[in-house]
């Protein structure tokens, strides 16, 4: 089997790749900051530096391949509110040309990889799949809008498309943008972390090994022009997130600096992954030995973040 992974030098992506060990293998990327060659080191696979909006390179590189797997994206919410335009055109532009390419080629398999972003916000319960879209930044607003052109290939040509959507993923090789990251590599400096408003924003996660198995399930089993999530095994508010964090690196609440809030700020996300649970799904990494394993990677790896 031949599978193309877009966007696999990033972080999730290349944990994707790492898991493909008996597979043939092309990883597609763009290498921007959030990605680079070295998550791959160790993984079998051919590398092509490029952009999915690249119509011209995707004619070249999608043919032969069975399956595609789309990662690329641009994907922190916060430089999504900066800058918006570029999230519209990876996110959206991108997924239609890779999706147009695949058709063209005649590609057995695609999974577009999503987010619980894109339902908005939830006060309680959890999401099923059939949620209509809400998004409240223009990063899930890309994902959805890509989404629903995923579905639409699905439902127009026939094309045999799956969406997956995760909650919060953490793990080793995480950018230190995203709050985990940020806060361990900062911790174990020794400098503050910002905690956004009250610190009661809630969210649900994932370890990225758990996320990928995930992945590769519905690569093998999902039906096409079907959402499935993939839901985490911990659900805690921010507030209670900084504390195991802080715990973990030895550190105590002086270290903490609450900021203003960011702009419209998702309150809560939580998925129903029963969908997938009947595929035979099962998240196999606890929070608490995940958590203890990517603070350990990251004061192990200190010339990974300070280089």
């Amino acid at each position: 089997m031949r599978i193309l992974v877009t966007g696999g030098a990033g972080f999730i992506g290349s944990h994707f790749v790492h898991g493909l060990d008996a597979a043939d293998v092309t990883v597609l990327d763009k290498l921007t900051y959030a990605g680079s060659r070295a998550n791959l080191d160790g993984a079998r696979h051919t590398f092509v530096h490029g952009d999915v909006c690249d119509a011209r390179l995707l004619s070249e590189v999608v043919p032969g391949h069975d399956v595609v797997v789309n990662f690329a994206a641009e994907s922190h919410v916060d430089r999504s509110i900066v800058e918006a335009a570029e999230f519209v055109r990876t996110n959206v532009l991108g997924t239609q040309t890779l999706l147009q390419a695949c058709l063209e080629a005649g590609v057995a398999k695609v999974v577009q990889v999503s987010t619980d972003e894109v339902y908005g916000t939830i006060e309680s319960g959890s999401w099923a799949e059939d949620a209509p879209p809400a998004p409240r930044s223009p990063y899930a607003a890309s994902k959805a809008s890509a989404d629903l052109i995923a579905l639409s290939y699905a439902t127009t040509y026939g094309l045999d498309v799956s969406i997956t959507r995760c909650g919060n993923n953490y793990g080793p090789r995480q950018y230190p943008e995203k709050i985990i990251p940020l806060f361990v590599t900062r911790l174990l400096r020794g400098a503050t972390v910002p905690l956004y408003g009250d610190g009661g924003n809630v969210r649900d996660w994932i370890h990225v090994q758990d996320h990928c198995a995930g992945i590769r399930l519905v690569m093998e089993k999902g039906w096409p022009g079907e959402v499935y999530h993939i839901a985490g095994t911990a659900e805690l508010s921010n507030l209670e997130l900084t504390g195991l964090l802080l715990e973990a690196c030895g550190r105590g609440w002086d270290l903490v600096e609450y900021v203003e809030d960011r702009k419209g700020h998702d309150r809560r996300y939580s998925l129903d992954d029963t969908k997938l649970r009947a595929l035979g799904y099962r998240p196999e990494i606890t929070f608490e030995q995940g958590l203890k394993d990517t603070v350990r990677w990251y004061a192990e790896h200190r010339g990974w973040w300070t280089a």
